[in-house]
Formats: C-alpha cells, sequence, structure tokens
C-alpha cells in the first residue's frame, strides 16, 4: 500500500529525474544511489516502513548529487546528511512531539508508530535543539538561523 508520504518520495525522484529499481544487494546494504546513473537500487523484500526509510534516504544522497567516496570523514558527512534529509521528509513536528510525549523520547517506540525507521527518528532528534521553552529545528549560528522554531512552554 502507498501512503502519501510514499507518493511525495516517489513524485520526488521523477522529478529530480532518478529512477528506483529493485534488485540484490550485498548483505549490508539496503538501498545504494548511483550519481552517473541517476538510479537508486534498493534491496527486495523490505519491510513498508524500511522501505520508505532507505528510499527517504537514498533520496538525500540524490538531493545532495553525492558520489561514493573511500574517504571516512567525507563518507560519513555523506550518510548523515542524508539520514537528517530524510527524517525531515518523513517526520512531521507536531506528530513527533506528541509521541515524543507518549514514549517519553524513546526512538524505537517513536518510529514504530511514524512508520519509519528508528535510525530516522534518531537522525531527527540531532536537528532539535532544545533552549528554555523554544525547540529550535537544524539550528545554526546567528540570529533567526534555524528551519523551524516552536515554543514548547
Amino acid at each position: 500500500m502507498t501512503t502519501p508520504v510514499d507518493r511525495l518520495l516517489l513524485d520526488y525522484a521523477d522529478a529530480i529525474g532518478v529512477t528506483i529499481e529493485y534488485a540484490r544487494l550485498p548483505a549490508d546494504r539496503d538501498g545504494v544511489y548511483d550519481h552517473d546513473a541517476r538510479r537508486i537500487r534498493l534491496r527486495r523484500g523490505m519491510s513498508a516502513r524500511h522501505h520508505r526509510s532507505v528510499l527517504a534516504h537514498e533520496l538525500g544522497h540524490a538531493a545532495f548529487g553525492d558520489t561514493v567516496t573511500r574517504f571516512g570523514p567525507v563518507h560519513a558527512k555523506q550518510e548523515r546528511r542524508a539520514e537528517e534529509w530524510a527524517a525531515l521528509r518523513l517526520i512531521d513536528l507536531d506528530d513527533y512531539r506528541h509521541l515524543e510525549t507518549v514514549h517519553g523520547g524513546h526512538p524505537g517506540a517513536i518510529a514504530l508508530d511514524l512508520d519509519v525507521m528508528r535510525s530516522t527518528v534518531i537522525a531527527f532528534q540531532s536537528l532539535l535543539e532544545r533552549l528554555g521553552d523554544t525547540v529550535y529545528v537544524r539550528p545554526r549560528m546567528g540570529t533567526g538561523q534555524w528551519t523551524h522554531r516552536e515554543r514548547t512552554a
């Protein structure tokens, strides 16, 4: 069953000219983005929430034009950035806020309710900064440098 979020991901892939294929992949890989071919290859047989999270992650690589690198720091940055990109598209702040209260911030429980992978919730949590009674999404240095600000008290 395709959810509205799944449809948005598929529409985004189409809009940026990225094709999606299903293939056998090495046991340690759920998805691969090939920038030169503008293609995402996904492992067959993943659960819906796993598929959604992996597809969004690989689309993050596509959005940034990532290419394969063996240089550890660059690879780590690409992986973190793709996971954060995915989290911002898969998790609604209002839904997260409610589930954080319900589950006491437990990422695994929140992930089950949001129908995404635990790693996606952890990436989303890493994008939040709490200062007093305000939560900032993707804060950066300087006045007014954040994606979203939400009063919590």
